[in-house]
């Protein structure tokens, strides 16, 4: 989702990042940006006279620019164009790129130094300097982009001498080291014409180049053959284009038109399975899908409520029926990848969730002295897994007596005006996503601290001791003490209930059998990755 609207993260709110149209994937919210249904080309061989990759996104990207770029299209294509300090190797492992080396870390977590390698350049032949890289870093806030918010615990940025960038931050960021996986941007040439640089003339340091690009139709990349890193992608051109509707992506990737496709839906798995010229990759993403409860106003602010609901459904259930197996089930607020990473206990916090029970639920219900005729009101957005969940607790509470449950469906617009604003008229429950955070601090603050309350945070949870253990967690740079923090704050969100975890989304593609070496990344925005720390993207003739 769209990182203005609470500001975090790669990608936020899962949806409005990129998700499948009617379908559905915001960090939040799926929409604005409907590509057309074209369907990509037929050639192989660019302009070059080389191979080209033809890619099939979701939507339309909107910019190329990295300061302003937001949502997963336009990063996918920035990723082609752009280098960063630092990139992913497998999952939210971070290595050197731009950057020479782990930067020097000082002052109790609150000063980062970073070297540059020497004789790298944009596609201009400019050197990347550390004046460009404090620009970029700088830039965001300064004109209040969508990213702006990424870095608002930088105090200040200095230039140590041409290739030496020192941070100073206002406080210990335990994440801040992902905040360094940032592209630098030429400051002389975006500064001349950002709307250009933005649009049709961004000039990066990755290994492709940008050609051209006609929104709703297609992005055209070229391989930069001066690129300073290795290894050079072997594909000599890329077209990216986008095509919402999934049946038609499907389609093209079965006549030929796209050798890459993204996002399998679970009633289409089967589908591409049938394919005998292709084939699923998929990888586990860093998605946090969640029914949420209004917390602020209404029945469900009560924690019993919370919990006859939880008794009352089987998310096990519902998840197996309408989103395996294009994702699996959670029972945390944190994708797999985090919970290994940081060995959490996600043994123990797979107890709490409670299994199916009415009679139980019937009982919390009647303590909490709601009322058979209440109206409740779920709202999900335009997406059929979600909705699905909304329409399973609205069949439990129907089984409970209560006459008045419904689930409106809204489009992303509506959806975005009502989901947090606590007004039990509004809501009393919503299903909504975040995603590819790196760290747990962009899943746990921006869900569930109460300075989020009414942006990204349409819970209003209450709870003074995980307030404090959040705002302790993020601020210090011990791993170990964090590790700790997030533990109890986790386990006490859990029992209080103010979210029932749901599903995590693979990020699935439909994949010809000639592209070899393709490997889908746990990071939405990196994918498809050409080439890189895990090797190269070739076609078969």
């Amino acid at each position: 989702m769209l990182q203005g609207i609470g500001a975090a993260g790669i990608t936020g709110l899962a949806g409005c990042a990129g998700g499948d149209g009617g379908e559905g994937t915001a960090a939040g919210t799926e929409t604005s940006t409907e590509g057309s249904e074209s369907t990509g080309t037929e050639a192989t061989t660019g302009e070059a006279g080389g191979q080209t990759l033809n890619f099939a996104q979701t939507k339309s990207p909107l910019d190329f620019d990295p300061m302003k770029a937001n949502d997963i299209p336009s990063l996918q294509v920035v990723e082609q164009l752009f280098d960063g300090l630092y990139t992913y190797e497998e999952g939210t492992t971070l290595t050197p790129q731009l950057a020479d080396g782990e930067p020097e870390v000082s002052k109790g977590g609150t000063r980062y130094v970073v070297s540059l390698k020497d004789g790298v350049t944009f596609h201009n032949g400019d050197p990347i300097t550390a004046e460009d890289v404090k620009y970029s870093f700088l830039a965001p806030a300064r004109e209040e982009t969508e990213n702006g918010s990424e870095f608002t615990m930088i105090d200040s940025v200095t230039t140590v001498d041409e290739t030496t960038v020192q941070f100073d931050l206002k406080y210990p960021f335990g994440p801040f080291r992902h905040k360094l996986a940032w592209y630098p941007v030429p400051k002389s040439v975006r500064e001349g014409d950002k709307k250009a640089f933005n649009t049709s003339d961004p000039v990066g340091s990755g290994p492709y180049e940008f050609v051209e690009w006609q929104e709703g139709s297609y992005v055209r990349m070229q391989r930069y053959d001066d690129y300073w890193g290795e290894p050079l992608p072997e594909i000599e051109s890329l077209e990216f284009t986008p095509i919402t509707e999934p049946t038609t992506r499907i389609t093209t990737l079965r006549n030929g038109e796209n050798q890459i496709i993204q996002t399998v839906p679970p009633k289409l798995y089967s589908t591409v399975e049938g394919i005998s010229e292709a084939n699923i990759a998929e990888r586990g993403g860093l998605g946090y899908y969640y029914l949420s409860f209004n917390c602020n106003e209404g029945p469900t602010a009560d924690k019993k409520v919370r919990e006859a609901i939880d008794y009352a459904i089987s998310m096990d259930q519902a998840v197996s029926n309408y989103v395996e197996p294009a994702g699996v089930r959670m029972t945390s607020p944190l994708p797999q990848s985090l919970i290994d990473s940081w060995g959490f206990p996600d043994e123990e916090w797979a107890q709490i969730p409670h299994d199916q029970d009415q009679t139980k639920a019937e009982q919390l219900m009647e303590e909490a002295g709601v009322d058979k005729d209440y109206d409740w009101t779920i709202i999900v957005p335009p997406d059929d897994k979600r909705e699905q969940i909304g329409i399973t607790v609205s069949n439990a509470l129907n089984s409970m007596g209560f006459s008045n449950a419904s689930v409106q469906r809204l489009d992303w617009g509506a959806f975005l005006d009502k989901y947090a604003t606590g007004n039990e008229d509004d809501y009393n429950m919503y299903t909504l996503g975040w995603v590819d955070e790196v760290d747990p601090d962009g899943y746990l603050y921006y869900m569930f601290h109460e300075s989020e309350a009414g942006s990204t945070n349409g819970c209003y949870y209450e709870n003074d001791e995980v307030m404090t253990q959040l705002d302790q967690a993020r601020e210090s740079p011990d791993r170990e003490e964090r590790k700790r923090l997030y533990t109890d704050a986790i386990t006490t969100i859990l029992e209080d209930r103010p979210h029932l975890p749901a599903y995590n989304l693979k990020n699935s593609f439909g994949v010809r059998n000639e592209v070899k070496g393709f490997r889908p990344h746990t990071i939405s925005g990196i994918n498809p990755r050409m080439a890189g720390p895990l090797g190269t993207v070739t076609l078969d003739e």
